[in-house]
């Protein structure tokens, strides 16, 4: 993950396919990564699971998503498991070694989630206020320093093209390390608060 050594920003979008748009049955997520420039550095794919899993458990399912350069090089895997509440997920590099872990925590009046290194200590948290539902902000040692933020295009583009839309900000100066749990974070906020978000609306239209 040498790219993301001076990165201070990514977008992180979905693609969703025309026969999931006209069908309304979802295939495995697939997302571009890019850096502030928009240059594309990374594309993730979610591995193919059971078809019951998606039809019944929805976001609730569990995935494995594998980060790869252009060249098709693996560079990281996000696994997690079922899990209606507590979600968690644990993110692995090329070699299958632990990069860390994400843990949500019970929270009633906000959306609380811990981000930890191999060895279980805390590198950051998540913290999603109630009244700003499409952003979350990145908390280390109790200061913010960066933000996870779903970023709506426009109706017609949501429903026709891009899906979610995330913009990841972090001091450019961080660790590989912890960029790089940024980013396998997006991939389960997106699955666990907007997943089914974006089902329901665009059954709605």
């Amino acid at each position: 993950m040498k790219s993301l050594e001076s990165v201070g920003g990514l977008a992180v979008s979905q693609k969703k396919e025309w026969g999931e748009i006209l069908s309304g049955f979802e295939g495995s997520n697939k997302y571009v990564v890019s850096d502030e420039r928009g240059t594309e550095l990374f594309y993730a794919v979610e591995e193919p699971g059971s078809v019951l899993a998606r039809l019944f458990l929805k976001a609730h399912r569990p995935f494995a998503i594998d980060v790869v350069n252009r060249g098709g090089e693996r560079l990281l895997r996000i696994e997690r498991p079922f899990r209606f509440y507590f979600h968690t997920a644990q993110i692995f590099d090329r070699y299958g070694t632990l990069v860390g872990t994400l843990d949500r925590h019970f929270s009633i009046s906000r959306r609380l989630y811990s981000v930890l290194s191999a060895n279980g200590s805390k590198l950051f948290d998540l913290f999603g206020p109630l009244l700003h539902p499409w952003t979350f902000e990145i908390h280390e040692n109790g200061t913010q320093r960066g933000m996870i933020q779903k970023k709506w295009s426009g109706l017609a583009k949501e429903a026709f093209t891009d899906a979610d839309n995330f913009g990841v900000t972090f001091p450019p100066d961080w660790p590989v390390e912890k960029k790089t749990l940024a980013l396998g974070a997006v991939f389960l906020i997106d699955f666990v608060h907007f997943e089914d978000t974006w089902r329901r609306s665009k059954g709605n239209r």
